[in-house]
């Protein structure tokens, strides 16, 4: 269905969503930059409430495993997610809309948290709890895994090696480049992160594509839900059922309706009787 090999050298339009993703991160990016300048304790302060600090989020502050995303450390950092946010999240949006789109997107920011903390537990590779991590390499790791797995067999300008390459072997490229990274660095916080996006980026395409996290969840709730009615009804049933099996056996219980509806002692049918108190 998205499989072509078709080659442009046009620049894909800006989506809406895409514009508003690379509108906020630059502004964010200038405004920690002037205020870096101007109070630099302050722009730290930003960093340390607002970067995944495991340890951090471990202790409630939750917010952070989707705010470190719009946080950058330099030109060339932000610049080169902004770049790849718009040359190949623009066609994911055009496939899917908006509102998938940003579920995609930060469903991959939050599974490169994830990853993070979680490794950063382990010990492994030099990880602590206390390192801080910052940037949208997360979800636009998982921005390409979706672009390679449904546009792989198209061809793409390997910048600034002046030949092209198909997008499922440009992917494997970087997954290379991220588990190297990853492997070879004490401290390789980003690199488990872009790992951690590219995962997500995967799961959500194998399992989530069709109807994504949002339905999938409520359709799972609204299972859970009808699942606990009926077992209520069927609680319920069952005791009704126990009700009558001890009035069958209870040798006062009126053995029919006419006993039940016989008139009181004293009075005759059509005789006036006094009001129903409720």
């Amino acid at each position: 269905m998205y499989r072509n090999t078709q080659v442009t050298l046009s620049f894909p339009p800006f989506t809406r969503a895409v514009k508003w993703l690379v509108l906020v991160n630059a502004g964010i990016y200038l405004l920690l930059l002037l205020v870096g300048r101007a109070a630099p304790q302050v722009a730290g302060q930003v960093v340390v409430l607002f970067g995944l600090i495991p340890a951090a989020v471990t202790h409630g502050w939750l917010w952070q495993l989707f705010t470190y995303s719009f946080l950058h450390s330099g030109f060339f950092h932000v610049g080169f997610n902004m770049l790849a946010l718009w040359m190949f999240g623009a066609l994911l949006e055009m496939a899917w809309g908006r509102r998938q789109f940003l579920e995609f997107y930060f469903f991959g920011v939050l599974g490169a948290a994830l990853t993070s903390v979680v490794f950063s537990y382990t010990g492994l590779l030099g990880l602590s709890p206390a390192t801080v991590t910052i940037g949208a390499s997360g979800g636009v790791y998982g921005i390409l895994m979706a672009y390679g797995m449904l546009f792989g067999d198209r061809e793409l300008m390997m910048f600034p090696f002046p030949f092209l390459i198909r997008a499922k072997y440009f992917v494997g490229v970087l997954i290379f480049i991220s588990l190297a990274g990853a492997l070879g660095e004490a401290g390789g916080v980003a690199y488990i992160a872009h790992l951690g996006g590219l995962l997500f980026g995967y799961l959500y395409i194998k399992f989530l594509l069709d109807r994504g996290v949002l339905f999938s969840f409520s359709e799972r709730w609204f299972g859970l839900r009808n699942a606990f009615h009926r077992y209520q009804r069927r609680h319920a049933a069952r005791k009704f059922e126990v009700y009558m099996r001890k009035l069958d056996r209870d040798p006062n219980a009126p053995d029919s309706k006419s006993d039940e509806m016989a008139p009181p002692a004293g009075k005759k049918n059509g005789e006036h009787r006094g009001p129903w108190i409720n």
